[in-house]
């Protein structure tokens, strides 16, 4: 689902999706760096402080042109997590834990940066796959 939220008082997009896993599967998949290319479709590649991200882990992400950026986590609390990417904020991650085992993933953004929802769409659907493959 996509929508016009709020997110710390902020206006942001909200792109969210259900996954049949446990939030603590998902959270997993999510702060490992290494598995960031695997649902990341704008990442080819990591290098970081930290394999599991933990506010003030810095690195440089590789995009699919080849292009290495800079990246710093500015808030990472249990099941969420921000970034600036090339000091620029980037996109807000959080996991919600619903019924049985159940997670909510959303994924938020600017809405001057409406038109990575696509990206955001396709990272969900990853991540679905990997934390429950059929």
């Amino acid at each position: 689902m996509v929508r016009l939220g709020r997110v710390d008082g902020r206006r942001r997009i909200l792109v969210d999706r259900t996954v049949d896993a446990p939030a603590e599967d998902v959270w997993e998949i999510l702060t490992d760096t290494e598995r960031w290319p695997e649902w990341g479709p704008s990442v080819r590649g990591v290098t970081a402080s930290e394999r599991v991200i933990q506010r003030g882990t810095t690195g440089r992400v590789e995009t699919p042109v080849g292009v290495s950026v800079p990246f710093e986590i500015t808030r990472c609390e249990p099941y969420v997590w921000e970034w600036e990417v090339a000091r620029i904020p980037a996109t807000g991650h959080r996991v919600e834990s619903l019924s049985g085992d159940r997670c909510r993933v959303t994924l938020d953004l600017p809405p001057l940066a409406a038109g990575y929802v696509p990206v955001c769409r396709r990272a969900l659907d990853r991540i679905a796959g990997i934390a429950a493959p059929n």
